[in-house]
């Protein structure tokens, strides 16, 4: 797991700012809830949990081709 930590561009800015990767991460896990078999509850079985997240992941990545060669 490859992990990158974002920096403020600008350090003058007070308050709150949305950065950009974390509308990547936030849009990425929204996708992922979007499937039924995530939507429950597996904390019990991590195993189980991780297995599928694979099958969701490929579904969401065919969308986008397919969106993409239309």
């Amino acid at each position: 797991m490859t992990v990158e930590i974002v920096k403020r561009s600008d350090q003058e800015v007070v308050g709150f700012e949305v950065l950009p990767k974390r509308r990547i991460v936030e849009r990425t896990i929204g996708r992922l809830e979007r499937c039924r078999r995530l939507a429950k509850d597996w904390a019990c079985r991590t195993r189980k949990a991780l297995a599928f997240l694979r099958p969701a992941s490929v579904r969401i990545m065919l969308g986008k081709l397919c969106q993409q060669s239309a």
